[in-house]
């Protein structure tokens, strides 16, 4: 029996578990939401929430803390956007959705992702449906201008030619 063992092993070594876990939060920093097991997200999702705390106190050693966990497009990425939309937030920057079992070996999958959603994306997000929409209403307005036109142009020739 082996004693004095923390976390989870995942029948892996230290080096292999330790890349494993570098990876998946460098994936769920650069892609904001990341499809995994269960068990591996329950696995890294205290480490995450550790240097997101750590890169909201902007203290000097916190870039230099992050480093080892995350590659440098990550580690600025938390620093300059994740980091401060968690300003007002205690704790509890992720959420871990159940999403059912793999079909290949029947592992419970899950969803882990950040609580709050960048704000940019939805402002663009809607800027861009109000510009579609405006775009949309235009050319039917226009559409409908034509057709008024070639209606009353219609009824004068039908009245220049009864007369």
């Amino acid at each position: 029996m082996k004693k004095k063992v923390f976390g989870r092993q995942f029948k892996r070594d230290i080096n292999e578990r330790k890349a494993l876990f570098k990876e998946l939060m460098n994936e769920l920093v650069l892609h904001e939401s990341i499809n995994t097991t269960h068990e591996k997200a329950k696995a890294i999702r205290g480490q995450v929430e550790k240097l997101v705390t750590k890169a909201k106190r902007k203290e000097a050693d916190a870039r230099q803390f992050i480093q080892p966990y995350l590659s440098e497009v990550a580690v600025d990425k938390l620093i300059k956007d994740i980091a401060p939309r968690f300003a007002t937030r205690p704790g509890g920057y992720t959420r871990i959705i159940k999403t059912g079992r793999r079909f290949s070996d029947n592992a419970a999958t899950a969803i882990i992702e950040w609580v709050e959603k960048p704000v940019v994306e939805t402002v663009k997000a809607n800027e861009k449906k109000t510009a579609k929409a405006k775009d949309a209403v235009e050319a039917t307005t226009k559409v409908e201008k034509k057709t008024v036109a070639k209606k009353s142009a219609a009824k004068k020739t039908v009245k220049k030619e009864s007369k």
